[in-house]
């Protein structure tokens, strides 16, 4: 039991910085009547905490199977 809370305590940490690397993103862009061309800053980085994250979601949701 004590292995499924470390993994869900990584995939919440990893959800975290995946929302604050999104937050952090969107601050840099401000509305106008113009066309926005959107470069991302962090965009390897949230890509790699997003499979991160999917990977960990299916550990976690392999580990319910398995006890049900």
């Amino acid at each position: 039991m004590s292995n499924r809370i470390e993994i869900l305590e990584e995939y919440r940490r990893a959800n975290s910085q995946l929302a604050t690397l999104k937050r952090q993103e969107s601050e840099s862009v401000h509305s106008s009547s113009e066309t926005v061309r959107i470069e991302p800053r962090y965009g390897d980085e949230m890509n790699d905490l997003t499979n991160k994250c999917a990977q960990l979601d299916m550990i976690l949701e392999a580990m319910a199977a398995s006890e049900d």
